[in-house]
């Protein structure tokens, strides 16, 4: 029995989309029915991750959202998830991150706050598909008071805050150039991944990831088998064990089918 961690964007779907290839859902499929835990990894918030996991048809298990910051339980019931059975969920320093983001005065900064399975609190409306879920739109001074496991800054120029941010022990992420993500001190898909991991009680060389994007990268070499998709940036690739095709050519189903027969 393995673990095996998949990431959305740019690995099981295109970004930002809803569509699962019908190759991958029938992976999926066949790797669960053989006993594997497949662990859906992804930078997104739980509003995003959930319709993937429908998609699958992954009803039960863990899955990973906003870069590790939030583990959820998955379940029947009609949000698929329970937040309070084994949920492990990181809160952040809001009100840090902003003040650091203003600071910055960078021209143009949007921010937004993750509402956990919902959406976001913004201090101006995100265009459409680049966020899940609600929108809610609040002044600045208010998004400082909320508790939030993640936050998205997003401005031209925006990687500038990546250090200063570190430097003062977040986690920042670029996912595109002009977006970072912030979660707290030492998160990510890799750090949830051994909770979950552990509580699974699946051995570490039994484990196996993959992805695309700078945020899978602790993923792929967490894993006794971390594996990038074909069309990942040559760092990304450089950190895995191997390569398999691209997205187009259905490279997680692939990985998937490999592991159909494995114990």
């Amino acid at each position: 029995m393995h673990l095996i961690a998949l990431d959305i964007d740019g690995t099981l779907t295109a970004s930002g989309s809803l569509e699962v290839p019908a190759e991958t859902v029938a992976a999926v499929g066949v790797v669960r029915e053989a006993g594997h835990h497949v662990v859906l990894a992804s930078g997104r918030s739980l509003a995003g991750v959930m319709p993937i996991a429908r998609a699958l048809g992954i009803t039960d298990g863990w899955a990973i959202a906003s870069n590790g910051a939030v583990i959820a339980r998955l379940d029947a019931r009609p949000d698929g998830y329970d937040l309070d059975a084994g949920t492990d969920v990181k809160i952040l320093d809001v009100r840090a991150v902003i003040t650091a983001a203003l600071n910055a005065r960078l021209p143009g900064l949007q921010i937004a706050v993750e509402e956990i399975g919902i959406g976001y609190y913004v201090d101006a409306v995100f265009p459409t598909g680049l966020l899940r879920g609600q929108q809610m739109v609040l002044p600045v001074h208010e998004l400082q008071s909320l508790a939030s496991p993640r936050i998205v800054l997003r401005a031209p120029g925006v990687h500038a805050l990546i250090n200063p941010l570190r430097a003062v022990g977040l986690t920042a992420t670029p996912a595109d150039v002009d977006w970072v993500d912030v979660t707290g001190p030492n998160l990510s898909k890799a750090s949830a991944l051994e909770t979950v991991r552990r509580r699974l009680g699946v051995p570490a060389e039994r484990t196996v990831a993959v992805g695309d994007s700078v945020n899978d990268i602790e993923a792929l070499t967490w894993a006794a088998r971390g594996v990038a998709m074909g069309d990942a940036p040559d760092h990304v690739r450089a950190a895995a064990d191997e390569v398999t095709g691209t997205l187009h050519e259905h490279g997680a189903a692939t990985v998937l089918r490999s592991m159909a027969a494995a114990r």
